[in-house]
């Protein structure tokens, strides 16, 4: 079901939708929402609400509006709820939105997360569409969130100071990345969330008519993430994503299984990857780390498309 005045819908896999209010002013219509990744419900709160900001951000655009989603056990008390909310509370302070309300409903497993309404100009839209060949790929959050928030669920003794410092990367908003990609003139990003950085990547190869690929040595890992993978610390998304991308995604067999396993696997409130023109990548580098993002690495390139593979990791 198509509207005219839909100028990005679900054809291009993008992270939000955009409607065409007038010649200078889109819509960016998102929401997401999950169950704890850790078990501190301040954190979560922030981490759930980052993630959901996050696609108005891999869009280009400026949050305006948010609304509460919430599903809550009635046997739990409030408090556990209070705090859940506060984290999200301040995050969307963060993000200079404005928290329109909310919904909640009763359901056996805590979920919370937003629906995020923001605007964009028309002309500026970031989109997975318009990769070009010789564009350089960057990413703005390390890689192994999932690893960190399965090993977290299976009972695995963490150091403390490694799990808040996990948390505070999955906390931190993409609102910096973004801006610094708009300064640098990019025009095709994605977060990289619950797909895993292949499974996202593969929307952006889908949606422009490209290949990407990215280099093993090059990616940037956060701390004891490999060392979990090896574990075994390994959600059941990355068999999936694996196994729905197929032929579409290729792998050298000189990459380790770990890391193989880290880049299928989901990433909880991960960073943007970017498609830069090689010309302006040593721009974007600097504005993001003006800006203080989780990190700012090359970690590939995108060429021609070659026959099904849509992304690659050598």
């Amino acid at each position: 079901m198509s509207h005219e005045a839909l100028i990005i819908g679900p054809d291009t896999l993008d992270d939000a939708g955009v409607y065409r209010l007038d010649e200078n002013t889109g819509l960016v219509q998102t929401l997401d929402f999950f169950p704890p990744v850790v078990d501190d419900p301040l954190w979560f709160g922030r981490i759930a609400a980052a993630n959901a900001l996050s696609d108005v951000y891999a869009m280009g655009g400026r949050v305006l509006t948010v609304m509460n989603i919430v599903c809550f056990p009635p046997k739990l008390p409030m408090a556990l709820l209070g705090q859940i909310l506060r984290g999200g509370a301040e995050k969307i302070l963060e993000a200079g939105a404005a928290l329109a309300g909310g919904h909640s409903v009763r359901d056996e497993e805590i979920k919370y997360g937003l629906s995020v309404t923001g605007i964009v100009h028309p002309e500026r839209i970031i989109s997975n569409a318009r990769a070009r060949p010789g564009d350089l790929l960057v990413l703005t959050k390390p890689l192994g969130m999932g690893a960190i928030s399965t090993a977290l669920k299976k009972g695995e003794p963490l150091d403390r100071g490694l799990v808040e410092r996990a948390c505070a990367v999955m906390a931190t908003l993409n609102r910096g990345a973004s801006e610094a990609a708009i300064l640098a003139g990019v025009c095709t990003a994605t977060d990289v969330t619950g797909f895993g950085l292949m499974g996202h990547a593969r929307g952006i190869a889908q949606a422009s008519g490209v290949t990407l690929e990215f280099q093993a040595a090059d990616l940037p890992l956060f701390e004891q993430a490999l060392e979990l993978a090896e574990r075994n610390f390994i959600s059941g998304a990355a068999a999936k994503t694996r196994l729905f991308l197929g032929e579409r995604a290729q792998v050298a067999a000189a990459v380790p299984f770990a890391l193989q396993q880290l880049v299928f696997d989901a990433e909880t409130s991960g960073g943007l990857l970017i498609c830069v023109a090689a010309a302006r990548a040593s721009e974007l580098l600097a504005e993001l780390r003006r800006r203080g993002t989780p990190c700012a690495a090359v970690v590939g390139r995108v060429l021609e498309r070659d026959r099904e593979v849509r992304v690659r990791l050598t």
